[in-house]
């Protein structure tokens, strides 16, 4: 078996609670280098996690000849760089969602993965998780009947962080860095799910808008799509709205019932039907990208095959861009 020896680029709170671990919780896997520009932070995540060596430079961690593949867990105007930087080194590369800023830089991404020939996989882990396994095994077994329509739901208050002065602002809310504000970040989740279960989005509009004055960029979106298959559906995104308002809601409609579930909460699947509601709990493992990363480390092993790929992963941008009216 090959042993896949990873180096971190970036060693922020994905790193700690989501993904890190998981990486020496797969048989063949291990982590030997881990990169942030700060080196005290740097070097406390090495020292915290018995990981032998720490970087100040990505490229230095990428010239690592112990480090055979890369995992990226910076900040999404980074990720296009650091990933084609890997994949010229030889060196396969996982990277956190969504997989650039831009749909134009998950082009260059994929275009650099071809020409190489090395991987490139993306961090959309809820494709893997039980909770939704289970979504897609009721809706592929016809408990629902044909899918009629979906519908996006989430609204959240504001954060405390979304309050503080503009030099001080959370990345997630400054596009130039998160590629737009909070919808940039949560909604590909969402419709990387429902793009996994119907097919691509094929067509897109939205409105965007600012309504709580907080920042600059969006804070509040609407959209309607349509899937390659002809199903319609639509979204609503409101990072602003008051406690009582707070959802986070996917609703498939179908001819024989609904299925209704959410995506960052993990509330109870609920299976409408003539039947009555069916309340279905499903757990997810303590590190929830467990499953996707022991399918890309089986992929880079020859053991199997991981799908969740920058080509995949592409589409989620193209429609986030359409949305926010990028292009």
């Amino acid at each position: 078996m090959k042993i896949l020896k990873w180096g971190f680029i970036g060693c922020g709170e994905v790193t700690e609670k989501k993904s890190g671990p998981a990486f020496s919780e797969v048989e063949g896997s291990t982590v030997v280098a881990v990169m942030s520009r700060s080196e005290r932070r740097a070097k406390s995540y090495a020292e915290r996690h018995d990981i032998p060596r720490w970087y100040t430079d990505a490229q230095e961690l990428i010239d690592d000849p112990e480090v055979n593949a890369v995992y990226i867990a910076t900040p999404p105007s980074s990720h296009a760089t650091f990933a084609i930087m890997a994949m010229r080194a030889g060196k396969p590369v996982y990277v956190e969602k969504p997989l650039a800023a831009s749909y134009e830089d998950c082009a260059r991404v994929n275009r650099v993965s071809e020409e190489t020939g090395v991987p490139c996989f993306v961090a959309y882990y809820r494709r893997y998780l039980p909770y939704f396994q289970k979504v897609k095994d009721i809706v592929d077994s016809g408990a629902i009947g044909q899918t009629l329509d979906v519908q996006i739901r989430f609204a959240v208050p504001p954060r405390a962080e979304d309050y503080a002065a503009p030099d001080q602002l959370p990345w997630r809310v400054q596009p130039d860095i998160a590629g737009g504000g909070y919808f940039y970040d949560m909604a590909p989740h969402q419709l990387d799910l429902l793009q996994h279960l119907y097919g691509v989005i094929t067509e897109v509009r939205g409105i965007k808008a600012n309504r709580g004055g907080l920042y600059a960029a969006e804070d509040t979106v609407s959209a309607c799509f349509e899937f390659e298959n002809g199903l319609p559906g639509s979204g609503s995104w409101c990072f602003v709205a008051h406690e009582a308002a707070r959802e986070d809601r996917i609703e498939i409609v179908g001819d024989k019932g609904m299925l209704c579930f959410s995506v960052f909460d993990f509330e109870p699947i609920r299976l409408h039907t003539s039947s009555g509601t069916e309340v279905i709990t499903v757990p997810n493992p303590p590190y929830v990208q467990y499953p996707i990363i022991k399918s890309v480390c089986e992929h880079l092993q020859g053991l199997g095959i991981c799908e969740c790929t920058s080509v995949s992963a592409t589409p989620v941008n193209w429609v986030l861009d359409r949305i926010l009216g990028k292009f």
